[in-house]
């Protein structure tokens, strides 16, 4: 047992939102084509996931729905986020009856990783009969159909199940450092790979580089210089390396927390527009920070634009009180606002980040600040927050949320309410 090499599994549920929508009408995902979108949004409206069927076809899972071709019939299912969490809940409770939650972290709700090592002994199998086991409980008791990727590190279990795992009939991929080089060095594109996003794939590109046996030829010193210290863990993964484990995960502490939220929008937004929007966000996570009482002393802003039109805005900033204050957080993010937003170009995304969040104890204010004033505030947050835990998130909502350009109302019904 000592000398044994490390097992993880990794398993991941196929087109997870359409196949729960397939077996709640008694379809199979495989044969029917369905996506899972708003159609009350037309043509701009995205698709949060497409089932296998209709992905054969070319349609993504994250395209919009007017670039689906209009030969293809398919079924449109409106999104049902609480539906698929209680999925979720019912198939971790699954991997509960194989494995202890010590050895298991959720990567995303159609996601989860599994150190597996210690329980081949205990169980007298082979990982892929383990993992062939715990797929078949999921789709016995759920309807949904999994894919399983296992290797010697999180690395390698990953990347099984993201390449390996589709070229096999069974639907589970299988990695080591041996078979990593000798099946995956020469893998193009890199944007494949677990960590290497299409922008760390134009970078390496530019170097020459176009797979990873060509990053372990490449002095790292070049990668250093390119990439920093994220260098490091690109080296690791081109040889096929991780030096991170679960309990390590587990373990982690953060030295900085934050609250943040963001939105992408069915539609161009003008500047006006999309500042209600800004206005909605601001409010839902000051409520968030009332109701975790915690404050913070630092704003960040993303706008991201139509595509094609220009770069994104970006910008932050220190404040000068650390507070939940609506009206304060509010003031601080309309001048950010105002001050990196390209006031003729159309918006698309609106993300939002309440940084370095600390407990309500170490509330402070400078000496122009009403306390009276935010003490008020506060109170009233925290009712706001009480009527919305009891019914909904709707139950109260400010009057901008009645504005036709507002989606706070529409997002509470479709992401953890009860939007049939």
């Amino acid at each position: 047992m000592e000398n044994r090499k490390k097992q993880y599994l990794c398993i991941d549920f196929k087109s997870f939102y359409a196949s729960v929508e397939c077996v709640e009408r008694g379809l199979d995902p495989f044969q029917v084509n369905l996506v899972v979108a708003d159609p009350d949004r037309g043509g701009g409206a995205i698709t949060l996931a497409a089932t296998p069927a209709i992905k054969k076809l070319g349609v993504p899972s994250r395209g919009r729905i007017f670039q689906i071709p209009k030969n293809i019939s398919y079924k449109i299912a409106p999104p049902r986020m609480h539906l698929y969490m209680e999925y979720a809940a019912k198939i971790y409770g699954i991997f509960l009856k194989y494995i202890s939650p010590d050895d298991i972290i959720v990567y995303s709700i159609d996601e989860s990783f599994f150190d597996v090592t210690s329980y081949l002994d205990l169980y007298q199998t082979t990982a892929p009969k383990l993992a062939k086991k715990i797929i078949a409980t999921v789709y016995e008791q759920t309807g949904i159909t999994s894919a399983a990727g296992i290797g010697t590190n999180l690395f390698l279990a990953k990347v099984a199940l993201d390449i390996t795992a589709k070229h096999v009939p069974d639907n589970i991929g299988i990695l080591d450092e041996e078979t990593f080089y000798k099946t995956l060095w020469h893998h193009q594109p890199l944007s494949d790979f677990w960590m290497i996003g299409q922008g760390i794939s134009k970078r390496l590109h530019r170097l020459g580089i176009h797979d990873l046996w060509q990053v372990t030829k490449c002095p790292p010193e070049i990668l250093y210089k390119e990439f920093g210290v994220n260098a490091e863990i690109l080296i690791d993964h081109a040889w096929g390396k991780e030096c991170v484990e679960i309990q390590d995960i587990k373990a982690y502490q953060p030295r900085s927390n934050s609250v943040s939220n963001s939105q992408i929008l069915f539609k161009d937004y003008s500047y006006e527009d999309a500042l209600i929007i800004l206005k909605e966000m601001v409010d839902a996570n000051v409520l968030v920070l009332t109701q975790r009482h915690l404050v913070t002393d630092h704003i960040g802003l993303f706008i991201g634009y139509s595509k094609d039109v220009r770069k994104a805005s970006r910008g932050s900033c220190a404040i000068t009180n650390r507070t939940n204050s609506y009206s304060l957080l509010m003031k601080e993010f309309v001048l950010l606002y105002q001050r990196i937003t390209d006031r003729t170009a159309p918006i698309r995304q609106i993300a939002i980040t309440l940084g370095r969040v600390r407990d309500e104890k170490y509330e402070q204010y400078d000496l122009f600040t009403d306390t009276e004033k935010v003490l008020q505030e506060r109170k009233l947050q925290q009712t706001l927050v009480q009527i919305r835990n009891r019914f909904g998130k709707n139950a109260v909502l400010k009057g901008i949320s009645g504005l036709d350009q507002a989606t706070a109302k529409y997002r509470n019904q479709t992401i953890g309410g009860h939007k049939a």
